[in-house]
C-alpha cells in the first residue's frame, strides 16, 4: 500500500503508475494491436511513454500525469503542463538532489499548478525541504512511518531563505515588519 502524504495529510492514492517498461503500451501484442490504457483510470506515465503516445493520453478518459526521472528534460512537457494533473519526480536515491531543482523549475519558471509529487527514495528528513521547493505530495519509502513523517513539517518554525512556499527571505520580512 502506498504511503502518500498530500498537503500535509495522509491521503489515499488513486493514481496508477504504468510500468516503466513501456513496450506493452507501444508495441503490438499477439493480437496485432497496441494495448489500450486502462479505461477511466488515473494514470502516471513515464516521460518516454508520454512522448510516444501523447495524443492518446490527452484523450484518455481518466486524469493523466507524467513521471520524470532525474535529468529528464522539462522542455518535453513544458507546453503540456496545463493538461497534466500531476507530475511525479523520482528520487533514485535520497542523496540525489536534482529533483529539488526540477520542482523549483516546474513551479517558478513553468508555472505548474497541479500536484507535484516526490516519489522514489523519499524520507522523512527531506519533506519540509521538498515542500519548500514546491512539492505538495510525497510517496514515502516503505520503511517510513506516515505519522512520524508528518512531524517533519512543523519542526522548524521559520526559514531564512526564500522558497516556493515563502518567496520573501526572513531579513526582508523582518525589515518590512519593523516599518522600515
Amino acid at each position: 500500500m502506498t504511503k502518500l502524504i498530500r498537503h500535509r495529510r495522509p491521503a489515499a492514492d488513486n493514481w496508477r503508475l504504468l510500468d516503466r517498461d513501456i513496450q506493452r503500451w507501444v508495441s503490438p501484442g499477439e493480437d496485432g494491436f497496441v494495448a489500450d490504457f486502462p479505461r477511466g483510470a488515473d494514470l502516471i506515465v513515464p516521460l518516454a511513454l508520454w512522448r510516444l503516445r501523447r495524443d492518446d493520453l490527452l484523450h484518455h478518459t481518466g486524469r493523466v500525469g507524467v513521471w520524470l526521472d532525474a535529468g529528464d528534460d522539462l522542455e518535453a512537457i513544458a507546453s503540456d503542463l496545463d493538461r497534466l494533473d500531476v507530475v511525479a519526480v523520482n528520487f533514485p536515491k535520497f542523496s540525489d538532489g536534482r529533483g529539488f531543482s526540477t520542482a523549483r523549475l516546474l513551479r517558478e519558471r513553468y508555472g505548474f499548478e497541479g500536484e507535484l509529487r516526490a516519489v522514489g527514495d523519499v524520507i522523512r528528513d527531506q519533506l519540509l525541504y521538498l515542500e519548500r521547493c514546491g512539492f505538495d505530495a510525497f510517496v514515502l519509502r516503505d520503511d517510513q512511518d506516515v505519522a512520524v513523517a508528518l512531524a517533519a513539517f512543523v519542526e522548524l518554525s521559520e526559514a531564512y531563505q526564500p522558497g516556493v512556499d515563502q518567496p520573501v527571505p526572513l531579513f526582508r520580512r523582518r525589515f518590512a515588519a519593523a516599518g522600515a
